[in-house]
């Protein structure tokens, strides 16, 4: 079937996007829809086909298709284009789209149409605010448009308000929490955030392959328990190689941006896998005041957006040498915490939901993926290994890109859409699963305690040592327990006392299948 919109224009200009159009129009008998998770496949009867011509094509694709800032990035670089672009103007000089189109130009690539500019028609907004996440708006008086794009020309995501996102923006995080309060008490609630910081932090090094560094997992918890929420800009690169020298402490190699090139890969059969390859350093903190704009611009947009698109955006740039994964991860409580969704000391455990399963990790790697893989495709012969040369910061490297200026615009121009999606439903796994265990469990563990006390003077260090071992002896006083505490031994009719109370704790607890801590 004949393709109408954006592929034509792809096809007609040459061009091949790295990130797929988020809707795929074609001509065809009879007007269909057909869903593919968050993108759409479109057929029109043939009373929609648009001329071929790029003013009517642009027209089709900014009205019926999803707006992709890469592919116009690369399309406005056609100097043919330039010159249509003008024309279309010159002959509609108050058309809505025609000016979107021209606005979009200029914003793209910094460069001006031979044009003298808008001096009539009503304001059109470069985004409609009901299909996208938009920022505040500033007039752009020579094309009479809203510009509402949530970043800048450097760094700007695209989120689309499908139906999920719109659920996502729906969901009231600080509402969970105080459910969570009413069902547990707010004494018990924050009585469990010290576990539940470590937690996260130690469920973040798991994630990073990093797990057994206790010392590293304590300082990054203190790190999320004192720096979230606390700078005016997180994407400062000060800030960042503080949050960086505090994460990693003072034995790390080098700190701050990086100067070097990074990729993200493992070994296979010893030979190294490339999973994802990072921008060009020098364009990195250009990409971080993209991310601060879009802070800036986002600012009373739902939380649960604006924390996905700070945390995956940061690790796509992946600006430090080392640390970016665990400071993409304390960038979702930050943005919670700053738009007073998560209360100090809260943090939402969220490394701990990621790494909860099998699955769960897979889903992690997955939305990955939806930004990793199209760019390993597109330029999986663009990189390579060879000679080692050592770079301005010191890091000696032998991995070569030679394709980071045509890239550009894949790493500029993000569809975070789906990222978006897959935070919400991480969210709501802590706050309905993963936060309600701690505290079921806490609870169990004080009416265990509580119990034991009436039939045992001991202190809670020794009732918590009892505790744990009974559960993990399936609700029985073990041979090393009796021997530990030799009162039990000489009472079994007290250990089994002691034993049925954790036991009928635990299971007033349910359904949460937990075993205590040290």
């Amino acid at each position: 079937m004949p393709a109408i919109g954006y592929q034509w224009l792809a096809k007609a200009y040459n061009i091949d996007p790295v990130h797929p159009f988020a809707v795929q129009s074609t001509i065809g008998g009879s007007r269909t829809t057909v869903l593919e998770h968050d993108r759409r496949r479109e057929v029109y009867p043939e009373s929609y086909r648009p001329a071929e011509t790029l003013k009517d094509q642009l027209t089709f694709a900014l009205k019926h298709e999803e707006v992709h800032l890469e592919f116009l990035s690369r399309l406005f670089r056609r100097s043919a284009v330039k010159q249509a672009l003008t024309a279309w103007i010159q002959s509609e000089p108050t058309g809505t789209y025609a000016r979107r189109a021209c606005f979009l130009y200029e914003w793209l690539t910094g460069n001006a149409l031979d044009f003298p500019g808008v001096v009539r028609g009503n304001y059109v907004d470069a985004l409609d605010d009901k299909r996208y996440l938009t920022g505040t708006p500033t007039n752009c008086a020579r094309w009479r448009v809203r510009d509402n794009l949530p970043g800048n020309r450097d760094f700007c995501p695209i989120v689309r308000r499908t139906e999920v996102v719109r659920q996502a923006e729906a969901y009231d995080v600080a509402a969970k929490l105080a459910s969570l309060e009413e069902d547990y008490g707010v004494d018990l609630i924050m009585r469990s955030t010290v576990w539940l910081t470590v937690k996260e932090s130690r469920a973040s090094f798991l994630i990073e392959r990093e797990q057994g560094q206790e010392d590293r997992i304590r300082r990054f918890a203190a790190v999320m328990e004192q720096a979230c929420g606390q700078y005016d800009n997180p994407f400062d690169p000060s800030v960042l190689t503080t949050l960086q020298h505090d994460i990693l402490g003072a034995s790390a190699l080098r700190y701050g941006l990086r100067k070097s090139p990074v990729f993200v890969g493992h070994v296979a059969h010893y030979q190294p896998v490339v999973d994802y390859i990072a921008p060009h350093w020098d364009v990195t903190v250009a990409m971080l005041g993209g991310l601060s704009a879009f802070l800036n611009r986002t600012q009373g947009q739902a939380s649960l957006l604006r924390a996905a698109v700070a945390s995956f955006g940061f690790v796509y740039v992946h600006p430090m040498a080392d640390g970016n994964g665990r400071i993409s991860r304390f960038l979702i409580n930050d943005v919670l915490r700053r738009d007073g969704q998560v209360p100090a000391p809260i943090i939402l455990p969220i490394s701990a939901t990621i790494t909860h399963s099998t699955r769960n990790r897979a889903d992690y790697d997955r939305v990955l993926e939806r930004f990793s893989r199209p760019l390993l495709q597109r330029y999986s012969q663009h990189y390579r290994f060879a000679e080692s040369i050592e770079a301005e910061d010191g890091v000696v490297f032998n991995f070569h890109f030679d394709a980071y200026e045509d890239a550009r615009p894949a790493w500029a121009y993000p569809d975070l859409t789906a990222h978006v999606a897959y935070l919400a439903q991480v969210v709501d796994q802590t706050l309905s699963l993963e936060m309600r265990d701690e505290a079921r469990f806490l609870q169990a563990n004080e009416r265990s305690r509580h119990g034991i006390k009436h039939v045992l003077e001991a202190p809670d260090a020794d009732l918590d040592v009892i505790i744990r071992s009974i559960r993990e002896n399936n609700n029985r006083v073990s041979n090393k327990l009796l021997k530990r505490y030799p009162l039990l031994e000489k009472n079994p009719a007290l250990a089994e006392k002691i034993a049925g109370i954790v036991q009928d704790a635990f299971s007033a607890s349910a359904p949460a299948e937990r075993t205590p801590k040290s």
